[in-house]
C-alpha cells in the first residue's frame, strides 16, 4: 500500500501544479492569451522575409537588410504612438486597429513587385505588427489581479514561444508551395485575432474620472509621454532592458555568423538554437511557479548575469554541444527575466498611463531589433566574434549592477508577485472600473482572487530553405507581447 503512494502522489502533484499554474485567472485573460497564440501561429512573414527577398525574388542580401531595417524602424515609430492610443482610445480599439492594419498590409506585401514598394510596405507592416503590444500588455495588467500578473505574463510569453515553434515549422513547409500563401495565411490568422478581440474582449481601460463621492481634485493627474520620459526610475528600467535586449538579439544575428566563421553549418545553428525554443516551452511555466514569490531584484540581477555570461560562453565554444550549453544558460536568464521584467513595468506604471509606459518599454525592444544587427556585425568585422561575446558578459554585468542599485529600495520587495502590482492598484474599484465601448459587460480589475522569431523550429526551417542567406539579413520580431 505504501509502495503505491509515491507513484500515486507524483501524478497528483503534477496535476495540482498544472492546475495552480492556470487557475484563478479571469476568462478575459484566456481570450487574450488565445489571441496571442493565434497571432504567433501566423507569424510567417517576419521570420521568412529575408528568404523571400533573396531566394524567391532574387534581391541582394544588402537590400534584404535594408528592408529588415525599415521593418524594425516601423516598430520603433509605432511603439510610442500605440502607447498613446492605448491610453486615449482604449486597449480594445488600439488592438483592433493594429490587427486590421497588420492583416491588410501583410496581404498587400505579398503582391508588391517594385523594390521601393516592397520596402515601404514592409515598414508599414513593422508599424502595424508592433502597434498591438502596448495595448495587449496594458489590458493584461487591467484584468489580472496584481498577485497573479507575473504568472499571467509568463503564460502569455509561453504562448508566444509555442506559437512561433509551430508557425516556423509550418511556414517552412508552406513556403515550398509559394510564398504568397504565407502572406495570405498570416493575414487570415491576424484577422482571426481581431475577431476574438471584437467579440470576446470588452474594453478594460480604467475610468479617468474621480471616484464617486469625491471632487475633481481626486481625479488622476494626466499622463503624457513627457511624464514617462521624466520618470527617472522607469526610464532606467527601460535602459537596462535595452542592454539585455541587445544581448538577446545577438542570438539571431551574430551567433550564426560566429558559428559560420568557426566552420559550422546552418543545420548546426538550427540544432543549437533549438535548445532555446525547447527550454522555453518546457521550463517557462515551472520556473515561473518557482520565482513568482521571490525577490524581483535578485531575479533581475540573476537573469542579467545568466544572459551576459551565457553569451560570453559562446567565445570558448568549439563544438555544437558547447554552443548548446551556452544557449541553455542564457535561455534560463530569458525565462526568469521576461515575466519579472514585465511585472516590474506594470509596478512602476501609473494606472491611467499604462499604455504610454508599455509603449516606452516596447520601444526598447524595437530599438534593439534595429540596432543589434548593426552593432554585432560591426564588432565582429573590426574586433572579432570573441570580443563581441566578451562585451555581452560585460553588458550583462553592468545591467545586473544597475538592477541592484535601482531596486534596492523598491517597495514591495517581498516577491515577484508584489512587483506586479502598481501602487495605484489600491484605488477603489469604482475608480478603476473599465468603460465598455461595445455594450459588453465591464471587466473590473478585481474579477480574479500577467524580445526577435525566437524558436527552435524557426532556425531549422530557415536552414532547410536556404543555407546561403546571410544572418544579418534576417528580420526577427521581438518576443515581447
Amino acid at each position: 500500500m505504501s509502495a503505491s503512494t509515491p507513484s500515486a502522489s507524483g501524478p497528483g502533484r503534477l496535476r495540482r501544479a498544472a492546475s495552480e499554474s492556470v487557475s484563478g485567472l479571469p476568462r478575459q485573460f484566456w481570450w487574450l492569451w488565445t489571441s496571442t497564440l493565434i497571432n504567433r501561429l501566423g507569424a510567417f512573414v517576419a521570420t521568412f522575409l529575408a528568404l523571400y527577398l533573396t531566394v524567391e525574388r532574387g534581391y541582394s542580401a544588402s537590400y534584404a537588410g535594408l528592408v529588415g531595417a525599415l521593418y524594425g524602424l516601423g516598430g520603433v515609430i509605432s511603439s510610442v504612438g500605440a502607447g498613446v492610443l492605448t491610453d486615449r482610445l482604449g486597449r480594445r480599439p488600439t488592438m483592433l486597429i493594429a490587427q486590421l492594419s497588420t492583416a491588410a498590409s501583410v496581404a498587400l506585401l505579398g503582391f508588391m513587385e517594385s523594390p521601393v514598394a516592397i520596402a515601404v510596405v514592409a515598414g508599414v507592416v513593422g508599424m502595424a505588427t508592433s502597434a498591438s503590444r502596448p495595448a495587449v500588455q496594458a489590458m493584461m495588467a487591467d484584468i489580472v489581479a496584481p498577485e497573479d500578473r507575473v504568472r499571467a505574463f509568463s503564460l502569455n510569453y509561453w504562448a508566444i514561444n509555442l506559437g512561433f515553434a509551430v508557425s516556423s515549422t509550418a511556414a517552412g513547409l508552406i513556403a515550398q508551395h509559394g510564398y504568397l500563401v504565407l502572406f495570405l495565411g498570416e493575414a487570415t490568422l491576424v484577422l482571426g485575432c481581431a475577431l476574438i478581440v471584437f467579440w470576446k474582449l470588452p474594453e478594460s481601460r480604467p475610468a479617468a474620472s474621480a471616484p464617486a463621492g469625491q471632487d475633481d481634485a481626486a481625479a488622476p493627474a494626466p499622463v503624457s509621454m513627457l511624464t514617462v520620459l521624466r520618470d527617472g526610475r522607469f526610464m532606467t528600467v527601460v535602459g537596462l532592458n535595452l542592454l539585455l535586449a541587445l544581448i538577446f538579439q545577438q542570438a539571431y544575428v551574430s551567433m550564426p555568423v560566429s558559428m559560420g566563421q568557426d566552420g559550422f553549418s546552418s543545420a548546426d545553428f538550427g540544432l543549437v538554437i533549438a535548445v532555446n525554443g525547447v527550454l522555453v516551452v518546457l521550463l517557462q511555466i515551472p520556473v515561473t511557479r518557482f520565482i513568482e514569490h521571490r525577490s524581483p531584484a535578485m531575479l533581475l540581477i540573476g537573469s542579467a548575469l545568466l544572459a551576459g555570461y551565457g553569451f560570453g560562453l559562446t567565445a570558448p565554444a568549439g563544438s555544437v554541444a558547447m554552443y548548446a550549453v551556452a544557449v541553455g544558460v542564457w535561455t534560463l536568464g530569458e525565462i526568469i527575466n521576461s515575466p519579472t521584467q514585465m511585472g516590474l513595468v506594470v509596478r512602476l506604471s501609473p494606472l491611467h498611463g499604462r499604455g504610454r509606459y508599455q509603449g516606452m518599454y516596447s520601444l526598447s525592444w524595437s530599438i534593439a531589433s534595429l540596432a543589434a544587427p548593426l552593432l554585432g556585425g560591426t564588432v565582429i568585422d573590426h574586433y572579432g566574434a570573441d570580443a563581441l561575446w566578451a562585451g555581452c558578459a560585460v553588458i550583462g554585468t553592468v545591467a545586473a549592477l544597475g538592477y541592484g542599485l535601482l531596486l534596492r529600495n523598491l517597495p514591495g520587495q517581498a516577491g515577484a508577485g508584489a512587483v506586479a502590482g502598481s501602487a495605484t492598484d489600491t484605488t477603489p474599484a469604482s475608480a478603476v472600473a473599465p468603460v465598455p465601448t461595445d455594450g459588453s459587460p465591464s471587466v473590473p480589475k478585481d474579477t480574479t482572487s500577467g524580445p526577435a522569431a525566437r524558436v527552435a523550429a524557426a532556425a531549422t526551417a530557415t536552414a532547410t530553405a536556404s543555407a546561403t542567406v546571410p544572418a544579418q539579413a534576417s528580420v526577427r520580431p521581438s518576443k515581447v507581447e
